[in-house]
């Protein structure tokens, strides 16, 4: 019990290194060697001195020795290893604690040669007893081992050299020399090893029915007195041999391979073995897994169902997609004897790792209306999964900072060890999308993407959580109406559904911009919604005429802002006094507008006629025409009584080859007739006219306009207007102040400079004492002004027309 548990298992030691304690941690492996120095383990000094750290079952930490590691203490049958960890939660390894763990395994009797294929290095240790004279040594090749000769005869007195047998050459090395290439090498009164890292250059790849080996042939040499002692340390382990067939692992391990085998004419098994994690396992306890190990003549191969006890499912990623590979830690003893070495035993360890399968994760919305919380379970997960952040409205965040932004998570364990996280959010969370369904539903979005990494290998995948809940509580946008004298209002009380719904009238975008071009009135400041039309007005319906008034509707609908389908519609109705289309002037002058009703569709404003059908409107839009005309014209009929004098006309409208009309709208001027008398007078000539001069508070201002129509000026956004030689310029100046009906407008000087200076030169003169200039290529033409729903006073406003010039000395333009 403890952090660590060791155990002796053959010529290996094995200590485990609790999950529970060491994970989320940074180690550091060191061996303690008989005079108690630390040397820190790295990949290169495991494998060439007979180390293995490997995870095992997720999390759990192994640590592996050989007996014959190179700072084992071997004492007759009895070796010692010490190892030192050092953990820490930084990988700047400071601030560490330190663990000391030591332990000692029995292992014997030796047979005479010992091979292990570990996961990280080939060993073969042999027995040294009598030794071999050359004339009896068996060879594998002609003239294969006596090559060898002269190179070890060459060597230093009493130093070991090891030499390489590849088809091109034979290397000899060293033992310094093969120490510094990653060969370990090491010795006991019995017994000589060599330890080989697979990355080593002389490893040669060699097959044997179809499976394929890293083989090693060499030989060590070493004098000792007058003789020259030779050891074969051939070793050989497979690379591959794994199939995958009907949910079952086969590994296949040929028997007697020729590196292995060389200068041997007789073999004999003695022993076939295998197990799980370095344990063996019974015939009994075999077949209650459902393992089958067979020797056949050539080859041994072992049955694994996938997924059966003593393997376990790891986490893993292929494309970015979740999945699982079934691993499990198998090894095979073979032990055989032969008329060269007697008897050999072979250790193969083989972690085998299944290929990868795709595992769908279930994503399970248990969500909690009337607590108002979504609650999201995603699984399910191997223990060596670990969630590390969220990503919330494409912000990433950590697990633990998370909670700032209403997002609670937490692991659910199972008892077979497997977990899945839950994920609580509240409704109201701003990350939670609100959608309006239909009534009063809506629907709540959780869009979050969860990160995940796999212990130990740190690998990473995210996994998208998309749920919807659809919830009773959507409040929609409610309106009230009202209409003052001459404006329809709605003022729209927002809900929660509406935040991206768009005012439309008809198919028109009420935009605060198109608002301010109509003269409409448009206000939001987030819960309220006002809009105030006037009566007269391209957007509002006109449905009938009564001697109480006229009947006109405003059609308000909110729209989708994404899909701009029809979401709430509003109206208001009110009627307004027949006067608000009708001026009767004291001049006998009648103005009157006349509306299209919504009952003839067809009818088209600009072909509206009086009784006179020569007498057509002056102004027209696509719902009005106004007309402007004496009483005494346009077949106005005329009647008296004894107080009032009634001015009758009719606004018409024909259809073509049709002289009944289908529109007709009767209107009557009525004046006054306070006294009638009889009085003798002569003529007389009076005197002209004259203005007198005097003083006063004018508001003015000068407009540029777009087109001929003077509908559309410039905005002050849209100055500097950029203008091409000869293109027409519309001006219209107007007094705004004071509204007197007696003042008329008129213009007497105007000219044109080259800054925004009036005093500047150069100038040239548009207008002199009102009159166009006479020298101007393009003279300034006038337009006449009209009564019309913007011009109430005609006579306050002059417009003209001038050229775009430019003010050029010579032939060189002048510029400011």
């Amino acid at each position: 019990t403890g952090p660590m548990i060791s155990e002796c298992l053959g010529n290996l030691l094995r200590i485990t290194l609790s999950a529970e304690y060491f994970e989320d941690k940074y180690l550091s492996f060191s061996v303690i060697d008989q005079s108690g120095i630390a040397w820190e383990l790295d990949e290169a000094m495991a494998s060439q001195c007979g180390y293995t750290v490997t995870y095992s079952n997720w999390r759990n930490i192994e640590f592996r020795a050989s007996a014959l590691s190179c700072h084992s203490r071997l004492e007759k049958d009895m070796f010692t290893v010490t190892i030192q960890i050092k953990a820490s939660h930084t990988p700047d390894m400071k601030n560490t604690a330190t663990h000391l763990k030591s332990a000692s395994c029995r292992y014997g009797p030796w047979s005479p040669r010992e091979l292990v294929c570990e996961s990280n290095y080939m060993e073969v240790s042999v027995r040294r007893e009598v030794p071999q004279t050359v004339k009896d040594f068996i060879q594998d090749e002609p003239d294969d081992w006596t090559l060898a000769f002269p190179e070890a005869k060459a060597g230093e007195a009493s130093v070991w050299q090891i030499v390489f047998h590849q088809p091109e050459e034979k290397k000899a090395l060293l033992v310094s020399d093969a120490w510094s290439a990653g060969y370990g090498l090491n010795t006991t009164d019995t017994r000589v090893l060599l330890r080989i890292p697979y990355t080593a250059v002389q490893i040669q790849l060699v097959e044997a029915q179809g499976i394929t080996f890293s083989a090693v042939r060499s030989s060590t040499f070493y004098k000792q007195r007058w003789m020259i002692l030779m050891v074969d340390t051939a070793v050989a382990c497979p690379v591959d041999g794994v199939d995958y067939t009907n949910k079952t692992i086969i590994w296949t391990v040929p028997k007697y391979i020729q590196p292995l085998s060389a200068g041997a004419t007789s073999f004999k098994d003695v022993l076939v073995e295998a197990g799980v994690d370095l344990h063996k396992l019974s015939a009994k306890e075999m077949a209650s897994r459902k393992y089958v190990l067979s020797n056949d003549l050539n080859a041994i191969t072992v049955k694994i169902p996938i997924g059966t006890e003593g393997g376990y499912y790891k986490t893993s990623v292929s494309s970015g997609q979740h999945g699982t590979k079934y691993t499990i830690n198998l090894f095979l003893e073979h032990q055989w004897e032969d008329n060269k070495w007697g008897l050999t035993k072979h250790t193969i360890i083989k972690e085998i790792e299944t290929p990868f399968e795709q595992v769908e994760l279930a994503i399970i919305n248990n969500s909690n209306l009337s607590a108002r919380l979504m609650n999201v379970t995603v699984g399910t997960f191997l223990p060596d999964v670990e969630l590390v952040n969220l990503t919330i409205d494409g912000a990433t965040v950590a697990v633990p900072e998370a909670v700032q932004h209403g997002y609670l998570t937490y692991e659910i364990r199972y008892a077979n060890g497997s977990k899945a996280y839950v994920i609580k959010v509240p409704f109201d969370a701003p990350s939670i999308k609100k959608e309006y369904m239909r009534a009063d539903m809506r629907a709540h979005t959780l869009n979050v993407t969860l990160a995940f990494i796999i212990h130990p290998t740190s690998e990473t995948f995210t996994v998208p959580v998309v749920t919807v809940s659809t919830v009773k509580d959507a409040v929609l946008p409610s309106a009230r109406g009202f209409c003052d004298g001459r404006n329809l209002r709605l003022i729209i009380t927002r809900g929660n559904v509406d935040q991206n719904w768009l005012p439309f009238i008809s198919d028109w975008h009420l935009t605060p911009e198109a608002a301010q071009k109509y003269n409409y009135s448009l206000r939001d400041n987030g819960t309220h919604l006002a809009i105030s039309v006037p009566f007269l007005s391209s957007h509002v319906n006109y449905e009938d005429f009564h001697t109480s008034g006229i009947k006109a509707s405003l059609h308000l609908t909110l729209k989708d802002g994404i899909t701009l389908a029809n979401r709430r519609d509003f109206s208001i109705s009110c009627r307004f006094s027949p006067s608000e289309l009708i001026q009767c002037l004291p001049n006998g002058t009648v103005v009157i507008t006349t509306v299209k009703l919504v009952g003839i569709a067809d009818l088209d404003t600009s072909l509206l006629v009086l009784r006179d059908r020569q007498c057509k409107p002056s102004l027209v839009t696509e719902k009005t025409a106004t007309f402007k005309f004496n009483v005494n014209t346009c077949g106005t009929s005329r009647k008296f009584n004894s107080t009032t004098m009634i001015y009758e006309n009719d606004v018409l409208y024909f259809r073509p080859d049709n002289d009944t009309p289908v529109y007709q709208l009767k209107f009557v001027c009525s004046y006054a007739i306070k006294q009638t008398v009889d009085i003798r007078y002569e003529s007389k000539k009076n005197p002209p006219p004259s203005i007198k001069p005097g003083f006063g508070s004018l508001a003015l201002s000068l407009k540029l306009f777009k087109e001929k129509s003077y509908s559309d000026p410039y905005q002050e956004s849209e100055y500097p207007v950029v203008k091409y030689l000869r293109e027409s310029l519309y001006f219209e100046v107007e007094l705004l102040q004071p509204k007197d009906a007696r003042l008329e407008l008129n213009l007497d000087d105007c000219w044109a400079t080259n800054s925004r200076s009036q005093d500047s030169l150069p100038q040239w003169p548009i207008l002199i004492n009102g009159c166009e200039n006479s020298e101007d290529s393009y003279r300034t033409v006038f337009h006449e002004v009209n009564y019309s729903i913007r011009v109430k006073f005609p006579q306050h406003l002059k417009r003209f027309e001038v050229r775009m010039f430019t003010f050029v000395q010579g032939t060189t333009l002048l510029q400011e």
